[in-house]
């Protein structure tokens, strides 16, 4: 019994070391790194996304409100166009030529006995001659030049020697006193022009005394834009100088019946 006792109180001290409790390391509440570099990679992706769909919103929005400009643009073109030769008088003199530039032609259009009245430059001058060139530039695509010119640059023939007379050559050294460009980066601008007695449709037009019956104008406004085609139409009128002789040959015949065609004139009686 003592013996027993004695080893139990041996082995007191062992067994108080086992039971002690073993130390706890404190506990941190946090994020990890790995949780910290998801995160922000998520932050980023989320950010890119809206940052990416507005720049697709705003650039879509400037793509809608560029093409509704260019298309402005180019109705006030034909609609500039439109009213130039619908309002030309019959005394007009014009010309049009052309040059095979390889894939497509260039043109120069002239339109003479037109005048324009309008301020440049702060003073006021009167155009008696308009061209419209197309101007080839070097990366391929064509300019259309508007030129005006105070001096004629056709030839024009003597009213007071009768149809048959010569004609007076405009002078070569003419120069324009102001050039406009209408339209910019134009892939090919092409007119053709409808002779009356033939109804046919040409490229170059030079019976100075007569206006053709249509124009039209094939044209591309850049590349990759789809080809245009637009007719105008040109009123036939008759030249004042003609009417005004004619008039006047009525007068000087009183014999010979009255025309139907030409209004009569009546002169006021002397008191």
């Amino acid at each position: 019994m003592a013996n027993a006792q004695r080893g139990n109180l041996a082995q007191q001290p062992h067994a108080q070391l086992m039971k002690c409790s073993p130390i706890h390391k404190p506990h941190y509440s946090g994020f990890t790194l790995l949780e910290l570099v998801i995160a922000l990679l998520l932050v980023a992706m989320l950010t890119g996304m809206i940052f990416s769909t507005a720049n697709s919103s705003l650039v879509l929005g400037s793509n809608v409100v560029k093409t509704q400009n260019e298309e402005m643009l180019h109705q006030a073109f034909f609609d500039f166009l439109g009213n130039r030769l619908n309002s030309l008088p019959g005394n007009t003199r014009m010309e049009l030529t052309f040059s095979d530039s390889g894939s497509h032609y260039l043109s120069d259009l002239t339109l003479q006995n037109v005048p324009m009245n309008f301020t440049w430059g702060g003073n006021e001058r009167t155009a008696k001659a308009i061209r419209i060139s197309t101007v080839k530039r070097r990366s391929g695509l064509l300019d259309i030049v508007l030129s005006y010119y105070e001096d004629p640059i056709l030839e024009e023939s003597n009213p007071d020697q009768g149809p048959d007379a010569g004609n007076t050559p405009a002078p070569d050294d003419v120069k324009p006193f102001a050039e406009i460009i209408l339209l910019s980066d134009v892939a090919y601008f092409e007119w053709r022009v409808m002779d009356p007695s033939t109804m046919e449709y040409q490229y170059d037009w030079e019976h100075q005394g007569r206006l053709p019956l249509q124009m039209e104008l094939n044209c591309s406004f850049g590349r990759d834009s789809e080809p245009i085609r637009h007719v105008f139409w040109i009123p036939q009128r008759q030249n004042p100088a003609t009417y005004t002789r004619q008039v006047q040959q009525n007068q000087q015949q009183p014999g010979q019946a009255p025309n139907p065609e030409q209004p009569i004139v009546i002169e006021p009686t002397p008191p």
